[in-house]
């Protein structure tokens, strides 16, 4: 095995196979590779597979399962892990900056010596790429965030942000999927649910995928807004 994989148990039904200790695409494309692969195979007792930035974790029924199989197989599926697949789909999601849909947006832009339609600027410039779902059902973690808007997350962070909020947080931009807590500034927000359990897959982003945000008013926002409240994708894939 590659000295890069490290494959280590979590609890006596999980196992967590670690790549290199970085945040980067070609790392995030070889976990993502494994990921599929282990799918692919199909390994007896194995229940579940959660991608992150760097590691793959296995849930396995430990009594229907020999955790030592499955690790020496998907040691050999991570070292043929090389992340050569394409790059995932461009999503298009709509976003409505400042006001009382991101209520963060000139906080941020006089602590970094912007104007806040150059935080705009900077934060729509960027093509996104999705690395983990978490948190909460469908929030996507996203790298890619332009390092002058780089930004240590709040001191006090707040109990309620509603879902659809557009936040930025250290090096990471994030879209909130359902209401939840939050330290993360926040820009503006989307009518797209990220989660919806209508939808037969209710979740919008996938690892891999990739999100360019475009920069919609308060009354586009309005009218999107009650197209995906009746279950309408208002986000679009790049052709």
């Amino acid at each position: 095995m590659s000295d890069d994989i490290r494959i280590k148990p979590a609890g006596d039904s999980a196992l967590v196979v670690e790549f290199e200790e970085r945040i980067d695409p070609a790392v995030s494309a070889r976990v993502l590779e494994l990921d599929r692969a282990v799918v692919a195979a199909a390994l007896p007792g194995v229940l579940e597979t959660l991608p992150t930035y760097r590691t793959l974790l296995l849930r396995f029924d430990p009594l229907a399962s020999d955790p030592a199989a499955i690790a020496a197989a998907v040691a050999k599926l991570a070292a043929a892990a090389r992340g050569d697949a394409k790059p995932g789909r461009i999503w298009r999601i709509p976003v409505a900056y400042g006001g009382a849909l991101g209520e963060d947006l000139a906080d941020v832009a006089a602590a970094k010596g912007l104007a806040p339609e150059d935080v705009i600027a900077l934060h729509r410039g960027s093509i996104y790429h999705v690395y983990m779902l978490g948190f909460v059902p469908g929030y996507a973690y996203l790298g890619g965030l332009d390092p002058r808007l780089h930004h240590s997350r709040r001191v006090n962070p707040r109990l309620k942000v509603p879902a659809g909020t557009v936040g930025i947080g250290g090096q990471q931009a994030g879209i909130q999927s359902i209401e939840a807590p939050s330290g993360w500034h926040l820009l503006g927000r989307t009518p797209a649910r990220l989660f919806d359990m209508r939808r037969a897959d209710p979740f919008l982003l996938k690892p891999g995928e990739r999100v360019r945000f475009v920069p919609i008013s308060a009354t586009d926002f309005e009218r999107l807004d009650a197209l995906a409240e009746k279950g309408e994708i208002v986000a679009e894939v790049e052709s």
